[in-house]
């Protein structure tokens, strides 16, 4: 069958995380999951994983509550995959950030209330009660152009008053690092983690904003002679970044691509130390400005040096796929849905969701020259790449209709009716 050739093959490479019932029921969770057309809830998923009711409905909850499986080596299984897969050498580019699950009730392990970053402005900040996320995914450049794709490698669940998320991020960095020795990492992400640029192993590099207000620091003057005490660690203070943005005069016009779009941009670069956060680790300031003044000056930083400055603001711009991957594992996989609220239960059905969203892109970049193409529709006249929602109705056609086939004595039978209830089951939920 298809779903034992394609996507049986990317969840065998993950059985070693499990035990052998254990696995049967995590493939059972992939399949309901994906087919499910309404709410995540594990009994709504049941019917779809489980349809001629082999396994008690209590084994499915006690999975996420206390499966004898860890998330960090199923992660690890998962990045080893995907990196062979998708970024067999070079660089190899990550994205990092948080999100907040919304949840009810007051008894879910793990839940606070958390500010709500997409309700939240200047003047007003709005705080949901639920379940925040600390999520590293690896950039991916899609063979159909467009903005990169951010797959999700590895999580921690932020427990407020007794875990921070900086060390969260950094812990979950350093373990990847580890996953993939003598390989180059870099780190993109907002000017939330800015300050984990001092933190980080050799081999990995960081990309994000920087304060325009910065203290920055020309680097340690060389000294001419050896004298009494330790060596100077930075050189003279300079002016903040805004303050230098406007008193340079000699901006350098660069071509960037941005979420798969070219843009100009105005820039100048300067090699500092932002010695309260970088260390004594030199970084790249990169300023950037629109030529039509329209939108108000950009102020990046990398410490990769040798980083050219149009790759420094693509690739910031690019990090806006994490963001598209929350929207999606929410909207799309119902990530929220889950009402599984003790022991490991909230960890791990999060965990089983970003999960789920790298295996359905990875079939679908590997199946994509044989499955039906984009279907144009009226009102999407310039759409020319898929979205992930294209990508989940072709796993969901793909299984509906393996399921549908199994019950036909003769694959002649399949009608058109067949056809048409497949379709709108692709595209339900």
């Amino acid at each position: 069958m298809v779903f034992v050739s394609a996507l049986g093959d990317i969840l065998l490479s993950l059985m070693p995380a499990f035990t052998g019932p254990g696995f049967l029921l995590f493939v059972r969770l992939v399949t309901g999951w994906i087919t499910c057309p309404s709410r995540r809830t594990i009994t709504g998923m049941i019917p779809y994983a489980d349809p001629e009711g082999e396994r008690h409905y209590g084994c499915y909850h006690r999975f996420f509550r206390a499966g004898a499986w860890s998330t960090r080596q199923v992660f690890r299984l998962w990045a080893k995959l995907l990196v062979s897969l998708l970024c067999p050498g070079g660089t190899i580019w990550l994205h990092g950030d948080d999100t907040v699950h919304r949840k009810t009730g007051r008894k879910v392990n793990g839940a606070k209330y958390h500010r709500d970053p997409v309700h939240s402005s200047g003047k007003q900040t709005v705080y949901v009660w639920g379940l925040k996320f600390a999520v590293l995914s690896v950039r991916v450049m899609p063979p159909w152009g467009g903005e990169p794709l951010s797959i999700p490698i590895n999580l921690r669940l932020y427990r407020k008053g007794t875990t921070e998320l900086h060390p969260l991020m950094e812990e979950m960095i350093k373990e990847v690092a580890d996953w993939f020795p003598g390989r180059f990492f870099h780190f993109v992400t907002d000017g939330f983690y800015a300050s984990l640029a001092g933190c980080l192993p050799p081999g990995v590099f960081i990309t994000s904003r920087i304060r325009s207000d910065a203290a920055l620091y020309a680097q340690a003057p060389k000294p001419r002679q050896r004298r009494r005490g330790r060596p100077r660690k930075r050189g003279k203070r300079l002016p903040s970044p805004s303050e230098m943005a406007r008193r340079v005069r000699k901006w350098r016009m660069v071509d960037t691509v941005e979420r798969g779009k070219t843009h100009q941009r105005l820039v100048y670069t300067r090699v500092a130390l932002w010695y309260g956060v970088s260390k004594d680790q030199p970084l790249l300031l990169v300023m950037s400005r629109d030529p039509e003044g329209k939108e108000k000056d950009d102020f990046f930083f990398t410490t990769d040096v040798s980083l050219r400055p149009e790759a420094v603001i693509s690739e910031f711009a690019n990090r806006w796929g994490i963001e598209d991957t929350f929207r999606n594992v929410k909207q799309y996989l119902g990530a929220e849905e889950p009402q599984s609220w003790k022991g490991e239960a909230p960890l791990k059905t999060a965990s089983f969701a970003y999960l789920l969203y790298g295996i359905v892109w990875l079939w679908y970049l590997r199946r994509r020259p044989s499955v039906s193409p984009i279907r144009p529709m009226p009102w999407y006249t310039r759409k020319s790449s898929p979205s992930f929602m294209d990508a989940l109705a072709q796993v969901r056609r793909t299984l509906w209709t393996d399921r549908f086939s199994d019950t036909l004595a003769d694959p002649s039978d399949f009608t058109k009716i067949h056809a048409l209830l497949i379709d709108a089951l692709s595209r339900a939920a």
